[in-house]
C-alpha cells in the first residue's frame, strides 16, 4: 500500500519468474505408525476429593499445614476454596495445580519451591497411580523447559544474531527435579512399568547416572518393532551420552512422526534438545493411546 492509497504489486513474490512451485505428483504418503505397545493399566485418576484431601495431608506432613505449603500449590488447597465447589473432574484440579506451578510451562523461583511437594505427591500412595502418573508428567516437562524453549526459538534466536540461554528459574528447576531422583527411583520395585516408564524418562532428562537404569529399560513393556519400543530407545541414547546413538534414535523416529521430522530439519536445532524437548509428549501419548485401546477392549 502507497502512501496515495493505491496498491503496488512490486516486489511481490508470487508474481517473480518461478514463484509456481508445482506439487509433488504423486503426493507423499503419511507415514506408517509403528504399532503401539502392549497396553497399560493405570488404574485411572481416582475421585478428585480424594486426590485434594491426599495433597492437604501431604502439605500437613511436610510443611506443617496448608499454610506453609509453596504459594502456588497453597491457595488451591485452601480449605475454603477446594472444598467450598468441589472439582468435578481430578484431571481439572490437577491442571490448575500445574498451571499454578508454571504458568503457561514458565518456570520462575514459586517452581523451584514447589518441586519438592511435587515430588512427595508423586510417591503418595494414597493418590490414584493416573493421578500420580499426570503428577509425574508434569515434573517431566518442568524438567525440559530449559530445551524446549531452546528448540521453539532456534530459528528465530539464530535470525537474530542472538544466543539462546537458558533462564536462572529453568536451570534450577531442574536442579531440584535431580535432587528428588534418588528419592523416587527408590520406589521402582514398588510401581507400576506405565510410572517406571515416566521415571525412566525423568531420569534421562535430567542427566541422570543411576547405573543400573539402562539394564531396568529391559524390564518395561516395549516389544521390538513397536513405538513404545523406539521411545525406549531415546531414552536410552539420552542415558548414553553418545552423539551418533541419539542421532540414529531420532532419526527412527523422525521416519514415523513429521512433527519431530519438521523441528530435526532446522540446522539449528541441537539434536540433544530436539530429544529433550519431544521425550515428554512421547511418553505421555503412549501411555494414553495404549490406556484407551485397553478400555475399547474392555467395553
Amino acid at each position: 500500500m502507497t502512501l496515495e492509497g493505491g496498491f503496488t504489486r512490486d516486489g511481490l513474490v508470487h508474481d517473480q519468474a518461478g514463484a509456481e512451485v508445482a506439487l509433488p505428483d504423486p503426493l507423499s504418503e503419511e507415514p506408517v505408525r509403528p504399532p503401539a505397545g502392549p497396553s497399560w493399566n493405570h488404574g485411572g485418576l481416582g475421585e478428585p476429593t480424594g486426590v485434594v484431601q491426599a495433597m492437604v495431608a501431604t502439605a500437613e506432613r511436610i510443611y506443617g499445614g496448608v499454610e506453609n505449603a509453596p504459594e502456588v500449590a497453597a491457595w488451591l488447597l485452601d480449605e475454603e476454596f477446594a472444598f467450598g465447589e468441589p472439582y468435578e473432574t481430578t484431571g481439572e484440579f490437577l491442571g490448575d495445580l500445574s498451571n499454578a506451578v508454571a504458568h503457561q510451562g514458565t518456570c520462575t523461583d514459586a517452581t523451584v519451591e514447589a518441586v519438592p511437594f511435587l515430588a512427595e505427591l508423586v510417591c503418595d500412595d494414597s493418590i490414584a497411580v493416573g493421578s500420580r502418573l499426570m503428577l509425574l508428567d508434569d515434573v517431566l516437562r518442568l524438567a525440559v523447559s530449559g530445551p524446549s524453549a531452546a528448540v521453539s526459538l532456534a530459528d528465530r534466536t539464530a535470525a537474530l544474531g542472538d544466543v539462546w540461554q537458558e533462564s536462572a528459574a529453568e536451570y534450577l528447576t531442574r536442579r531440584a527435579i535431580s535432587k528428588e531422583l534418588p528419592r523416587l527411583l527408590s520406589r521402582w520395585g514398588d510401581e507400576s512399568d506405565t510410572v517406571r516408564f515416566a521415571l525412566a524418562a525423568l531420569v534421562a532428562v535430567c542427566d541422570g547416572h543411576d547405573q543400573r537404569l539402562p539394564a531396568r529399560l529391559a524390564e518395561l513393556p516395549a516389544p521390538e518393532g513397536t513405538g513404545r519400543a523406539d521411545v525406549v530407545a531415546l531414552i536410552a541414547a539420552l542415558l548414553s551420552g553418545e552423539r551418533e546413538h541419539l542421532k540414529s534414535t531420532l532419526d527412527r523416529l523422525c521416519s514415523w512422526m513429521p512433527r519431530i521430522a519438521e523441528k530435526a530439519a532446522s540446522p539449528h536445532v541441537e539434536s540433544r534438545s530436539l530429544a529433550l524437548s519431544v521425550l515428554p509428549d512421547l511418553v505421555m501419548e503412549d501411555v494414553a493411546s495404549s490406556t484407551t485401546q485397553a478400555e475399547r477392549d474392555l467395553s
